[in-house]
Order: C-alpha cells, then structure tokens, then sequence
C-alpha cells in the first residue's frame, strides 16, 4: 500500500488511467465504430460549435474506459500529419495525478522531453492542469490533475450524450495495460526510460526463447508503477527467419508506437460473445490448443466447450489464472489492436499462450504478405 510519504517523495507513485486519445482521420466516423461495435456511449464533444477552432474531439466511455477521438480540421496540422503517416493511431496516453506539476518535474528531471509545460486550463467548472511529455516514436503521456475541476471533461468539451441503441453492451471495464512497440535494440533505453522517468520498476521480461515460433521471434519488458495500475509492457524485434508481428507493425506505422491496448472485462465469454455479436473480428485458435488446455492450466470455473467456442486463451501463474483474447487490428493498417482481459488472481501476461497467439498473428501475415 502506498503511504502519503511515498506519494510526495513520488508523485507518479498513486496514478491511473485518466483517458487515451488517438488522432484518426475522421472522428465522427470512428466514433460511430467504437459505439457500435465496442459498446462506448459518446459523453462530450469538442469542435468549432464549442469554441475549438482546429480540430474535433469526440470523448467516448464505458464504465472507467475514456477514449478521446480527435481529427483535424486542417490539412496541414500536426494531427493531420499524424494520421497522413501513421494512419489512425494512438497519441496520448494520459495518465491521472494528483500533483501534475510536481509529476511533470520528476519526468523532466529524469529525462524526458517536454512537449507540454504544466498549463492551467479554466471554464465555469473550475481548473484542470495538464502537462505533456514525449515517449517512443510520436507518443506523448499527459499528466492529467483534475481535483479542481468538476465539468464533463475539461475546457472546450460539452455535454454530448448519445449511444447507438441496436449495439450489444460487452461491459469492458479499464485498462489493464498498454503495450508499445519500438526499434531494433531499444527495448531497454525504453524500460530504463519508464525507471527514471515515472519510478517504475520491471514486473516481468520475456526473451526471444518465451516469444517465438519456427519463422518469427520478439522480446519483451513490463514497466509497473508500485501499484501494478498502470503497466506499459515494451516490445522490440529480435532475429527469426521471417518478418515479425514486431517488424510488420513499424513499417506500416512508420515508427514506434502504440501496438495494443488490454482491456479488463470482469465476464471474458459474455464480453467476447457481445462483441462477436457487434461485428468485431478476433485472431483465432487452432482447435488443437484446447486439447491439452485442462491438463495445462488446471482447474478453471469457466467451461471448456465455451472457451474453445469463443477461441478464448487461458494461462496460469502461481498468484491464479487470467483468460484473454485479441482482435484484429482496429483499422485498414495493421498496426492497433485490442486484447480482452480477465485475470482471476494472476498477474501474468500470457506467456503460456505465446506460441499460439503467434502462430495465428502469423496466419494472419501470411494472408496480406508481410510475414
């Protein structure tokens, strides 16, 4: 448990999630698609009708998920820039203070680029204070400090409700954690840059012998704060006979960035089938991985005949199990995707389901000829 000696010696020791917000090319439409298909409800807008001059924001929740889509009026702005290079993509992830100066003063001292200074931002319903770092590729973080504001978002958002009756609710819950893929080589200058940086600490690291099969291989960190709220798992290329799902990502992105966001769900099969029944495509499982899945993993509550329907992956560690999926990517580009997440006591990251996860992610390669 964190003590308040500890949160003023580190001010990034208690943090959250606060939103994540992705530059995409038409915010209208790609917020009608997370409506549909993901379940969100549009909260609040911000465009030309609320005083914002250059772009649209469409903020989009479920339960304590805050997806913010933001497109750009422009054709030649650093958001437009964003999406003609990356495609629709991930660009902040903010994450929730409760000192955002002094938490913008830690990151600076350790190293960071500043892309933003702490900034008061004001209305009617009081102050929020947001400041911005850089981190691999074009990703920024926000620090995000809301106690002194008490409006639907922040400055330039207003109250827009709307939800799309017909779309089944998956009841997805938060983010468990959030993954980037960066260069040749750079895995470690990033994980130490989430330990000077943040005050994080490595949860897990897997190699190329965890994370490969017979074409294809990459590693991994897992950067933690002391918490375990927020996770950043770091993966870069390492050496196979083939193109990896590491590879393919930065040459179609462009870059390093953001490869996947995981996302707790608290009932994995009635969150997948509501999701299968919106439309959203996932990676499937050769049925031969549910063969031995008992013997694998032991005793679980949940029915085997309904995981393999659903093509649900399960895993163990010595703190209980977890059961996750993976869609498709989200957009034209391979580049973001989801995971669906549910952890009944472990603390894992999959690593018994790597082989499987892969073999499909390279199927899925093979159909568009980049593996």
């Amino acid at each position: 448990m964190s003590t308040a000696t500890e949160a003023r010696s580190n001010p990034l020791a208690q943090i959250d999630w606060d939103y994540v917000e992705f530059y995409v090319g038409n915010a209208k439409q790609a917020a009608h698609y997370y409506m549909s298909a993901f379940g969100f409800d549009q909260v609040a807008y911000a465009g030309p009708e609320t005083g914002v001059r250059d772009r649209v924001s469409y903020l989009l929740e479920q339960n304590k998920l805050r997806f913010v889509l933001t497109a750009s009026l422009s054709p030649d702005d650093e958001i437009a820039r964003h999406v003609a290079l990356h495609g629709d993509g991930v660009k902040d992830i903010a994450i929730l203070v409760q000192d955002a100066r002094a938490a913008f003063e830690m990151a600076v001292g350790g190293g960071a680029r500043v892309v933003l200074e702490p900034t008061v931002l004001e209305d009617a319903n009081g102050r929020l204070i947001k400041a911005t770092i850089a981190t691999y590729g074009d990703t920024v973080h926000s620090f995000i400090e809301r106690d002194g504001y008490t409006g639907i978002f922040a400055p330039g958002f207003v109250e827009a409700r709307k939800s799309i009756a017909h779309a089944a609710k998956p009841a997805l819950q938060f983010i468990d954690h959030c993954v980037g893929n960066v260069g040749w080589g750079e895995m470690d200058a990033w994980g130490d840059f989430y330990g000077r940086v943040f005050g994080f600490s490595q949860l897990v690291s897997f190699d190329d012998k965890d994370i490969s099969t017979e074409y294809t291989a990459l590693r991994s960190k897992v950067m933690t704060d002391p918490r375990h709220q927020v996770k950043f798992p770091i993966n870069e290329p390492a050496q196979g006979k083939k193109k990896s799902q590491i590879e393919e990502y930065l040459d179609f992105y462009h870059g390093a960035g953001v490869q996947h966001m995981a996302i707790r769900t608290d009932d994995i099969a009635a969150t997948i089938a509501a999701l299968k029944a919106n439309g959203v495509e996932f990676l499937d499982t050769p049925d031969s991985y549910y063969d031995m899945l008992q013997e694998r993993v032991g005793k679980i509550d949940e029915a085997l005949e309904t995981l393999r329907d659903l093509r649900i992956l399960v895993d163990r560690d010595d703190l209980g199990y977890m059961l996750q999926i993976f869609t498709k990517p989200l957009q034209d580009r391979p580049t973001v995707f989801f995971e669906i997440i549910q952890r009944k006591g472990s603390l894992s990251f999959g690593k018994g389901n790597f082989k499987a996860l892969f073999v499909s992610i390279e199927q899925e390669q093979e159909k568009r000829g980049t593996l």
